[in-house]
């Protein structure tokens, strides 16, 4: 945990920094469910890495102070569990669908008014985590 907190705290400056010096996308596991409905089992999970205070007020840090856009979110401002991108291997949470939203598109307002739909791929199991798929409109 002490080293996920030391790379927050080396990765946000420069997002920011990056932000201001061109449009950015980040796209991966951040491995944080930055809300309640985020996860199905929030209140089993409020001392657990990736729903911890710290790691939520992270999240919310790098998408008010830091200027960053939550695309899925901004599309789906609503949803849960057909948001929930990431099972535990045990107890059947796959089938379960008590699942978790760890993956993230996260982009430059500007690049996320773009953003036209989003979705996570289940139809295939890959592995724990599911493709979260954004088809955004502008031109490289």
């Amino acid at each position: 945990q002490d080293a996920k907190y030391r790379f927050l705290d080396r990765i946000y400056p420069w997002m920011v920094e990056l932000r201001q010096q061109r449009q950015v996308l980040l796209v991966g596991d951040v491995n944080i469910a930055h809300h309640e409905k985020d996860l199905k089992n929030w209140k089993g999970n409020l001392k657990n890495s990736g729903f911890l205070p710290e790691e939520r007020a992270w999240m919310t840090r790098l998408l008010t102070e830091g200027g960053y856009v939550d695309v899925y979110r901004r599309l789906h401002p609503d949803e849960t569990e057909a948001a929930y991108t990431w099972w535990s291997n045990r107890g059947q949470a796959w089938a379960k669908n008590v699942g978790w939203r760890i993956d993230y598109h996260l982009a430059t307002p500007a690049l996320a008014e773009t953003a036209r739909q989003a979705s996570v791929y289940k139809a295939q199991r890959f592995s724990d985590h599911a493709p979260l798929t954004i088809d955004y409109d502008f031109r490289l």
